[in-house]
């Protein structure tokens, strides 16, 4: 329920509310224009704070996000969904609001930041006397009124319905709430200030701290180590933990403190878990995770751009399908030295996690992009990767792998058989879901179809969509130029049904047929022997461009997690919230049927209709219209 003020000013203006920065960065330029350099004035003093902070949180969200440091850290086990995403997506609110207060304060008295040095040791222990005398305890008893009835329910209720804690938890409140911390940041500041000990660095130095603070404890990572307590006790009441907060949200009667424990200890707060708590986590970071993953979907990255779609990057972008924008074209140097830095140090690591009834999904990736896995001399390196992906899984304990893409590819490791004869005791299950891959295109295939256009014809996914449709009495036109492969698939076909596939060397052999489907890349002169109305159904990495306006083109073959999926925050790839790529899908089908035998090298045409089926009955739903419509 909404009280007076609860809403921001200028919730519904979306991006645009950025625009409230510009006076600020209008005076700016304009100074720099008419006196030919940037004037030392308090607008840009508040944009570079303002800056600051934003890229502090960032980081903190970064470094959160890093699972493959932070897992054995983390507080809460449970992952960022979709609608905590969203909820906390206008985080830096708070940031504006405190920059307009702070230009109305400079513009009416402007004294405040111009005539103030850049250096005064004084000003640090006033601000400090004044944080710990003033702000704790007002935040201290604020905080605890705002967990009265009305307050909680109308404001308060808000910030503790994030069911994981986060850096930007910490900032995602009320304008209410936002406007009473204010005060208490500013309470420091403008104190040391009128009592002429204010400095620049001063102002600069406590706003950092104090969002560094802030970040900290919403973080859900323990990052204090329990050492500097056990050597220095009295700390543990000046300095609070991820730990010490977290309770807070579990037990929220308990440690309403700002940053330092002791107003909860005077007042009869502090949770009695606390330490001991905090202690426990501390001790166990060290140490390897005892959860272990059911199911590990092993990704490989496209290119440079999509390496940045993840959500130690930009949480938000990871969380919507992945699109180049402008900001990825700017990063790309960065990028492209931190993949070239992966090719030669980087070992296969976790990117994110959900879970499925009870049971943990993981996705780990090789650090390996694309264009690699074409390089005839990276070859050995990247079956390296992967083999020792899968042994690690097989310690682990984990049930099911199942392999993405390229990291099956058929001339790389003959679809993942190189690993199952290589050790042939693997406890570990390797999958590479290519029967659900080809179930869920030939499910998008209208069934009043009589001929289709088939590239990428003597591969694994290939040869399995020819010999089902054959079987449906369904015309394959096979572009292949070896008559030998063509021959062998053939022959695999029941005698009756292979008359239905017929090899073609030449794209003009489809120009009229409606149906193509793509399992190689096909260029826009290739794709201009379609006829007008063609459908491309596909399943080639990266999906070929969409070049035709008078055509209409599928997305990768996908499929969409069942409705109880939990902590599932982060896009695959293209793929829209809560859809996987079919691959993917096709390994939690075969965890959650609990089949026993690996799922590598050709295609079982005659699996493909019971995957499918088993897939549907555990809840995954078909994405395109064409198979949701013959789901129904």
């Amino acid at each position: 329920m909404a009280g007076p003020l609860s809403a921001w000013p200028w919730e519904n203006l979306g991006i645009f509310k950025y625009v409230l920065y510009g006076p600020l960065l209008g005076k700016v330029l304009y100074t720099r224009i008419q006196e030919g350099s940037f004037k030392d004035d308090w607008c840009l003093h508040i944009l570079i704070i303002c800056s600051a902070r934003a890229l502090l949180h960032q980081l903190w969200s970064s470094f959160v996000s890093m699972l493959f440091l932070t897992r054995n850290r983390r507080i809460n086990r449970q992952g960022y969904d979709f609608n905590q995403i969203d909820k906390e997506w206008d985080w830096d609110n708070f940031i504006l609001l405190q920059a307009l207060i702070a230009s109305i304060s400079c513009y009416i008295y402007p004294p405040f930041i111009d005539n103030v040095p850049l250096w005064n040791t004084k000003g640090f222990i006033t601000i400090l006397t004044l944080h710990a005398g003033i702000s704790e305890p007002l935040y201290y008893f604020v905080h605890r009124r705002f967990h009265k009835n009305y307050l909680f329910t109308h404001y308060h209720s808000i910030h503790h319905s994030s069911p994981v804690l986060h850096p930007y938890t910490g900032a995602d409140a009320t304008f209410l709430e936002h406007l009473a911390l204010s005060t208490v940041i500013g309470i420091p500041i403008i104190g040391s200030h009128m009592m002429g000990y204010g400095s620049r660095s001063m102002i600069y130095g406590y706003l950092l701290v104090f969002d560094f603070l802030r970040c900290l404890g919403h973080s859900n990572v323990e990052v204090v180590p329990h050492q500097l307590f056990d050597t220095l006790p009295f700390l543990r009441y000046l300095l609070y933990t991820p730990t010490y907060h977290s309770l807070h949200h579990t037990d929220m009667g308990t440690n309403f403190c700002l940053f330092m424990p002791l107003f909860d200890a005077i007042w009869k707060t502090l949770n009695d878990k606390s330490w001991e708590l905090h202690k426990k986590l501390s001790s166990n970071a060290g140490k390897y995770s005892k959860t272990v993953p059911d199911f590990v979907f092993l990704a490989h990255v496209v290119d440079v751009t999509s390496s940045m779609h993840v959500p130690f990057v930009i949480r938000s972008y990871a969380s919507l399908p992945y699109t180049t924008r402008l900001l990825m074209i700017v990063c790309w140097p960065v990028a492209f030295i931190v993949m070239l830095m992966m090719w030669v140090w980087s070992k296969t690591f976790l990117i994110s996690f959900y879970y499925l009834r009870g049971r943990l999904h993981e996705t780990w990736s090789v650090p390996r992009f694309g264009f690699q896995y074409f390089l005839p001399f990276a070859k050995d390196g990247i079956n390296n990767q992967i083999e020792q992906a899968i042994l690690r899984a097989d310690r682990l304990g984990v049930k099911i792998i199942s392999l993405a893409a390229l990291n099956k590819n058929e001339a790389l490791n003959g679809g993942g058989t190189l690993f199952v004869n290589k050790h042939p005791n693997l406890r570990v299950r390797v999958v590479h879901g290519n029967t659900l891959t080809a179930a869920v295109i030939l499910n998008e295939i209208p069934k009043d179809v009589e001929e289709v256009f088939l590239t990428g014809a003597t591969s694994k996914l290939g040869r399995a969509i020819a010999l089902y449709l054959c079987q449906r009495r369904v015309r394959v036109l096979m572009l292949t130029l070896s008559v030998e492969r063509f021959e062998k698939i053939q022959k695999e076909a029941p005698l009756e049904y292979q008359s239905y596939l017929v090899q073609v060397t030449k794209y003009q052999a489809a120009r009229s047929c409606k149906t193509w489907i793509v399992g190689k890349w096909t260029t826009p002169r290739e794709q201009s022997w379609a006829p007008k109305g063609t459908h491309f159904h596909q399943f080639v990495v990266p999906p070929i461009l969409s070049f035709r306006r008078d055509c209409t083109y599928g997305d990768l073959a996908a499929m969409t997690l069942p409705d109880d999926v939990q902590g599932l925050g982060n896009c695959e790839y293209t793929m829209d919230r809560g859809v996987v790529h079919a691959c993917h899908a096709g390994g939690v089908v075969h965890l959650l049927e609990g089949w026993t035998h690996h799922e590598v090298g050709a295609l079982d045409v005659d699996r493909i209709d019971l995957v499918w089926n088993a897939a549907l009955k555990h809840g995954l739903k078909p994405v395109s219209n064409f198979t949701k419509q013959k789901s129904m």
